[in-house]
């Protein structure tokens, strides 16, 4: 009879009928009063939402504090009915470190000797031969399901301490979390969606993860090959910064050897890593192939957002955030759409409404917090701006951007020490982010380290060019670049330089100004006028354009270019200071997009965060900012 209830129980749960379930594990609890029977009472009850009669029932026969299992429930319902403290209370403060398994140890190795040769080997509770050394004394005197147990309880205390924003002991949390049973993915995913480390310090906590603790049917060679295919996994979903290479092989292993190169987790990881790179059509294209059979992914729909975002598909984003917004209106990623479709139409105050919501609904959807912080930043909101990515700065700490975008706030308000000291946080997390190069080359450039700046200038480029990124992203680099060299009084490279990002395709008045006025210097006065009708042929009535043609008309007229070119120099040093100064105020928009993610996540900037989702101007000249 009890045979023949637990697999009714079974079959009822597998079909989803969960009162038939509830119905027939209460009756087999009164045949049997078995622990296990209770558990999987309270499991269903669980299932349900009923969180006060599942801890009743687990509070019956002092389960919570007998059984793991059990414990990890009852701080379960704890959590989801908000009660972080009772939960705390149920868990426990301390982590139990003794059961990390350690890689690298003779403890922790395949045995490679015959099987015939281990007969007085280890036995499990089973009494099945273990395939492998205990990794400790402690450990292997534990119930594989009570370190599994143990484990989810130190995710569990994670998340309350993130709830109570205590990211630092959360973080402790997860990482014990994970080290405990390698196979605990709600902790890795909480480590890496929430930036909570750096992206070098992702790479070496995967190497301090013990794969070889998985055991499949105590089969050896089946448990290695499952050891190394979940550490492949596990790898797409670290920061795509810091080891494209890595990365990309292991997308690949998992594409040609386990035919996932379809999985809608894989393509996103390599949609990060395009978006990453700045490639925004080759992601627009692998999220729109998984949302094509997966319309409501929204693990996804973050990135795929940004890239609509990025290429300026107004329309496309219209009809989505209307879709989500109809169909989900309990989803953050819903009200993020809707915040972005306004802040691709310049409504920067419905966009921050949006975002706000977005946030508020989950403190910890990092693309709504970075949207909510360039809502202040489109609108020269500096102070705003700083304190909101402040706010996610603190939330994911491990990822660059928030550092970066301080540093471009403080930037446009002239703190330059202060735009110092963030970029170069910024740039300890993270030395590959062509944005971040950029920026780090401007705070140079203001501080009149012209050879560093350029140096900058030149690195940001080649990763540009080097990760496939679309041209018009790398065009403020070259800009900034062109404007470094030519106060560095290398004028042919300016002049180089300049042409090169009119050879792109940007029609930019200040552009055709700065090319001018490398040209003046060269004594090349014709060539200078040509390019000043072409600059007002853009903006008719820019004053800039319109002074220097004065003046090369000037020198024109005399007979001697370079004598008049000193006069100007001399006479009107306070003009060519001023209009060198717009000069350099004026450049192009330049877009830092990440998804927190993680990114966002995100991953989550990133944030994926991850990275987040909108970019922001940055102006070399701050005053113009």
């Amino acid at each position: 009879m009890e045979k023949y209830l637990r697999e009714w129980r079974q079959e009822a749960l597998n079909r989803c009928q969960y009162d038939t379930a509830i119905f027939v594990a209460d009756k087999l609890l009164a045949l049997t009063d078995d622990d296990q029977d209770a558990f999987w009472l309270a499991q269903v009850h669980f299932t349900t939402g009923n969180y006060n009669r599942t801890q009743s029932l687990l509070a019956r026969g002092n389960l919570v504090e007998r059984i793991p299992q059990c414990r990890y429930l009852a701080a379960h319902c704890s959590i989801k009915l908000g009660k972080m403290d009772d939960a705390l209370q149920i868990l426990g403060d301390k982590n139990p470190t003794h059961l990390i398994s350690a890689p690298g140890s003779a403890r922790t190795k395949l045995r490679h000797v015959d099987v015939n040769t281990r007969a007085g080997s280890r036995h499990n509770k089973n009494g099945s031969r273990n395939e492998r050394l205990p990794t400790s004394e402690e450990r292997d005197g534990e119930d594989v399901n009570n370190i599994k147990s143990e484990a989810g309880m130190c995710y569990l205390r994670g998340v309350c301490y993130a709830k109570q924003n205590s990211f630092d002991r959360a973080k402790e949390c997860y990482k014990t979390a994970v080290q405990i049973d390698v196979q605990c993915f709600e902790a890795f995913d909480a480590l890496m969606s929430n930036s909570l480390m750096a992206p070098e310090e992702e790479w070496k906590f995967l190497e301090s993860l013990n794969f070889d603790t998985i055991n499949v049917s105590n089969n050896a060679s089946l448990s290695q090959e499952a050891a190394s295919f979940t550490k492949t996994l596990y790898t797409t979903r670290l920061s795509k910064y810091t080891r494209p290479e890595e990365f990309t092989n292991a997308t690949e292993t998992l594409t040609t050897h386990y035919n996932l190169g379809s999985n809608p987790d894989i393509v996103l990881s390599k949609a990060d890593l395009t978006f990453t790179l700045c490639r925004f059509r080759d992601t627009l294209a692998l999220t729109s192939a998984v949302l094509a059979t997966d319309k409501y992914n929204f693990n996804i729909l973050p990135l795929h957002i940004a890239s609509l975002h990025e290429l300026g598909e107004k329309n496309t984003l219209f009809l989505l955030a209307h879709d989500l917004a109809d169909s989900n209106p309990n989803e953050p990623c819903s009200w993020f759409a809707v915040g972005t479709y306004y802040l691709s139409i310049s409504r920067i105050a419905e966009s921050r409404r949006y975002f706000s919501k977005a946030s508020m609904m989950d403190p910890h959807f990092g693309p709504a917090w970075i949207g909510f912080a360039h809502t202040f930043a489109a609108e020269g909101e500096h102070d705003q701006a700083i304190s909101a990515y402040s706010t996610a700065a603190r939330l994911f700490q491990g990822s660059h951007l928030p550092q970066l975008f301080l540093g471009m706030q403080n930037l446009q308000l002239n703190n330059l020490s202060l735009a110092r000291e963030y970029l170069t946080s910024a740039y300890e997390l993270c030395e590959n982010d062509p944005c971040l190069l950029n920026e780090m080359g401007v705070v140079y450039f203001h501080d009149h380290q012209l050879s560093t700046a350029i140096q900058f200038f030149t690195r940001s480029i080649a990763l540009s060019e080097h990760n496939d990124a679309e041209p018009e992203s790398a065009l403020p680099m070259r800009i900034n670049l062109a404007h470094a060299q030519r106060r560095a009084h290398r004028t042919p490279d300016a002049l180089a330089s300049f042409d090169r990002v009119l050879r792109l395709g940007l029609k930019d008045a200040a552009v055709f100004a700065a090319k001018a006025l490398c040209l003046l210097e060269l004594d090349r006065a014709w060539d200078a006028v040509v390019t000043l009708h072409e600059a007002l042929a853009v903006s008719p009535q820019d004053p800039m354009a319109t002074d220097l043609l004065n003046r090369a008309l000037e020198m024109r007229e005399g007979d001697s270019g370079l004598g008049l070119a000193v006069d100007v120099e001399v006479e009107g040093q306070a003009e060519i200071e001023e209009l060198d100064r717009r000069l350099n105020g004026r450049l192009s928009e330049i877009e830092a997009n990440r998804v927190a993610g993680r990114r966002a996540r995100r991953r989550g900037g990133e944030m994926d965060p991850d990275q987040s989702a909108f970019g922001e101007s940055m102006l070399v000249d701050s005053d113009e900012g």
